[in-house]
């Protein structure tokens, strides 16, 4: 054994490594216990996050990447260390439900719950809380009122009837609508461009918002707009107000930044910005009328907030400037952290601006840009597939997530010969995946437009499978369908007092609740229907005038309609109601938001109607589907729009619909050109990232849209996904179309694009139908005059439906030896237009469209 002596005098060892801790070792665990709870876990990218507290911060979040927990663990770290307390901070985020989730995290992150923290909500709380202070600076009281749509609403229809504006030609919902978009992009009615003032009631658009604003001042309320948009006014005329919100918030946090419109990034900008300090230590603020930039001024041409770069704020009026230098100034950082991704960038239609996150760092000089690129959900070749679409986009700052978890299954892709086979083919693997041990409720279908719903929501009843609609109710229970349905459900028994009552003022036709009150009182007193009453009253001079001829004409209508739903298909009737009641152009002349989803829903209510033989049958599915009504906890589908199920993640994920001018959405390439082309890839971004293990993809080569039957192109998307990720399966919709058996060889497999791999009868038949122009339902081409309803009944194959006739005559004759890709090889027996009945070798006989056949 060395000697104590002898060991002091060795030579240092120069070659030895640099000693660091055993993982799991006593050293390791000793200084793993030594690290605060909220931060162990974290990966390095993360805890950086967490740990940069001072000056400008974004935090690049991709899917999956625990953004929420770095949001929360940030405020968990600044409270630990005292860098600021509780109500020094403004935490913002975008909905209750994230504020709360948020205190909650923080509550278990601490160890106790979370209290003092007033200024941790959302934008409209928050503005409307500093608003209701200062009220009196913005011509208000502090117990203003907050307006809903529908009283907003109330409020620009008094204005325009004293304008002497006709209503129905300019609707107040539309001007509504115009108004939230003014307001979104902070611009007060002097700021609203005359050009954009022009397209409202010729040119008396700004008129009537400045008029709006007044009146509202008078009533002592505000509209959810004017949270925002009075703040910043706010603090551009009160330069001490402003400053005193700087100064009391000392770390600002932004959740999900890439959603923000101009008001909001306005709102943020002005509290964000830190005073310059002098050589003595005085901090200075804006002069009055000239806070941030010159285009916050709202003089003269607008101009784009993001493009003029921060300058140093000028002193207020009466303050002695401590230098002439601005050289000598110290230009203090605020410490303000966005958290946000430029790729789930999805509400650009709601007036969110991507550009906001784009240019934080022009913005906020020197910032520090953090990514979190380490994908906690998906598998890797959903990842990568997601990653490798993405890459498209121009408007972005990059990153490229990834996992440490296994590859996992390739996203697949799948096509079908129409909608229905596409319902039914997702149905059967939804089938496979229960038989599986897989849950339902880690099952999502996730649609481009509500109107694709309808067919999943059929094709469930028929199953039996338990499904909920998240984000809007479900297709039988929506307004425009549920009234809708009453106008048909009165025709078909005008006892139906509910439905009656539901339609009787829709669209609007001047009988009130006291008409109805008199309908109702006598046909209780002579037990009838109302609809009965309504007639007898028509005849006598109880009700007012214009009352008794609306009612006559609506009671004329349904006898009228009653008629001829006996001699003409229900569709047609449909179609017929709708228009002549004047309900589809009620929801035409609305300029609201959803009003072009109304009218797609109200087409495919019609179209859905093809698969029944008359209105009683439609009727009873209809009570069907309504009558399935499973608990919150009960073990279903999820069905939802891709703008809903952004946040939201499930195991196995059905992207349907993936096909030119739905998705991407053509509207949104005829508005915004390429920045609406980047917008729905970013929405297909999200769509993907929201499977954890299984990414299924779906595109119909026919697919009625705006009740056309047309011939689709698959999505660029899918030509802008990897193919070494990606695998082609064959539709398991029963229609014996599509797979590989349709298709031939794949683009993921020899790098062609899909256009050139179709080798069916039924496509080639379809593409030179495109070429000619193509035709519609009644064979007649595309643009051609006549206007021809000619109704097409369903085909069925053992009991399904499987595909639309198009009317025109077969070229097989009977006894025609022919091929089929399911049933085999047949003769052909009997032939109805282009229907053949064939007696199959093996299948026995069948009922098929020509198209699907081929000469043996």
């Amino acid at each position: 054994m060395t000697e104590p002596n002898k060991l002091s005098r060795q030579e240092p060892r120069h070659d030895l490594p640099d000693h660091q801790p055993m993982a799991g070792g006593i050293a390791a665990r000793a200084r793993a216990a030594a690290t605060p709870p909220y931060l162990a876990g974290l990966n390095p990218e993360q805890r950086e996050a967490v740990e940069t507290l001072d000056g400008p911060v974004l935090v690049l979040a991709g899917a999956g990447t625990g953004k929420t927990r770095v949001l929360t663990s940030r405020i968990a770290h600044i409270l630990s260390t005292g860098r600021a307390r509780p109500h020094e901070i403004l935490s913002v985020t975008f909905t209750n439900k994230a504020a709360r989730e948020m205190k909650h995290r923080l509550g278990q992150m601490l160890g106790h719950a979370v209290e003092g923290m007033p200024w941790l909500g959302t934008f409209h709380s928050i503005g409307g809380r500093i608003l209701r202070v200062h009220a009196e600076l913005v011509q208000l009281k502090s117990n203003f009122t907050v307006l809903d749509v529908d009283d907003q609403v109330r409020l620009l229809k008094q204005l325009l009837q004293a304008d002497g504006i006709d209503d129905k030609r300019w609707p107040a919902r539309m001007l509504a609508g115009l108004i939230d978009g003014w307001k979104n992009r902070g611009l007060t009615p002097s700021q609203v461009p005359s050009g954009e003032a022009a397209v409202f009631g010729n040119g008396r658009g700004g008129k009537l918002y400045a008029a709006y604003q007044e009146r509202l001042k008078t009533l002592n309320a505000a509209d959810f707009g004017d949270l925002l948009l009075e703040n910043i006014r706010l603090f551009r005329e009160n330069p001490d107000v402003l400053r005193g919100y700087q100064n009391r918030f000392k770390f600002i946090l932004v959740d999900e930044y890439q959603d923000t419109n101009v008001a909001q990034y306005l709102w943020l900008r002005l509290l964000a910005q830190t005073s310059s300090k002098g050589s003595d230590g005085a901090v200075t603020s804006p002069r009055r009328g000239e806070v941030d930039m010159r285009s916050m001024s709202g003089e003269g041409e607008q101009t784009d907030v993001r493009s003029v770069p921060p300058h140093p704020i000028p002193l207020p009026d009466g303050e002695r400037e401590q230098t002439s230098s601005v050289a000598t100034r110290e230009i203090r950082q605020k410490n303000i952290c966005c958290v946000g991704d430029d790729d789930q960038s999805i509400y650009g239609w709601r007036g969110a601006e991507v550009d906001n996150i784009l240019r934080f760092d022009h913005d906020f000089p020197g910032a520090k840009i953090i990514r979190l690129e380490r994908n906690y959900r998906s598998t890797g070749h959903i990842l990568a597939a997601a990653s490798h679409l993405i890459a498209h986009n121009e408007s972005r700052l990059g990153k490229t997530l990834r996992t440490e978890d296994v590859e996992g299954e390739k996203v697949t892709v799948t096509g079908a010969w129409d909608s229905e086979e596409e319902a039914r083919a997702i149905g059967e693997e939804i089938e496979q995946l229960q038989r599986a041990g897989d849950k339902l409720n880690e099952i999502a279908i996730l649609v481009r437009a509500s109107f694709q719903m309808r067919e999943f929501e059929d094709r469930f009843v028929t199953l039996g499978l338990p499904y909920r609609v998240i984000g809007g109710p479900r297709f039988y229970e929506r307004a425009e369908i549920r009234d809708a349905l009453a106008y048909l459900r009165v025709i078909n028994s005008p006892a139906d007092d509910l439905a009656f009552e539901r339609i009787i003022n829709v669209p609007k036709r001047g009988i009130g609740d006291a008409t109805v009150q008199l309908l109702y009182d006598h046909a209780r007193k002579r037990c009838i229907p109302l609809s009965e009453a309504a007639r007898a009253l028509v005849e006598t001079d109880e009700l007012k005038p214009k009352v008794r001829g609306s009612l006559r004409g609506l009671m004329d209508s349904f006898e009228r309609w009653r008629a001829q739903s006996q001699v003409m298909p229900h569709t047609e009737l449909a179609e017929i109601v709708l228009d002549e009641s004047g309900y589809t152009e009620m929801w035409q002349k609305d300029r609201s938001a959803d009003a072009a989803g109304r009218l797609e829903n109200l087409k495919e209510l019609v179209r859905s109607m093809e698969e029944f033989e008359n209105l009683q049958g439609f009727l009873e599915h209809i009570a069907l589907v309504m009558d399935r009504d499973g608990g919150p906890e009960e073990d279903a589908v999820s069905l939802m729009t891709l703008h809903s199920a952004k946040g939201l993640e499930f195991d196995n994920v059905f992207l349907p619909g993936w096909e030119e001018g739905l998705f991407p959405h053509q509207r949104a390439l005829d508005e915004q050109g390429r920045a609406g082309l980047e917008e729905e890839r970013r929405l297909a971004h999200v769509g993907i990232t929201r499977a954890r293990r299984r990414a299924k993809l779906y595109f119909a080569t026919n697919r009625r849209i705006h009740g056309t039957w047309s011939t689709t192109v698959p999505s660029r998307f899918l030509d802008e996904l990897p193919a070494d990720n990606v695998e082609i399966t064959e539709s398991k919709g029963g229609s014996g179309w599509g797979g590989s058996g349709g298709y031939g060889a794949s683009r993921f497999d020899n790098l062609e694009a899909f256009g050139s791999s179709y080798s069916t009868p039924g496509w080639q038949r379809a593409q030179a139908n495109r070429t000619r122009g193509g035709f519609n339902e009644a064979g007649t081409p595309y643009g051609a005059g006549g206007g021809s309803r000619a109704r097409r009944a369903p085909l069925t194959i053992e009991g399904e439906l499987i595909a639309k006739s198009t009317g025109t005559t077969s070229d097989y004759s009977l006894g025609d030896r022919v091929f089929h890709q399911k049933f085999g090889y047949g003769r052909v027996v009997k032939i109805d237009g282009n229907k053949l009945s064939i007696a199959f070798d093996k299948a026995g006989e069948k009922k098929v469209v020509d198209s699907f056949v081929q000469r043996a």
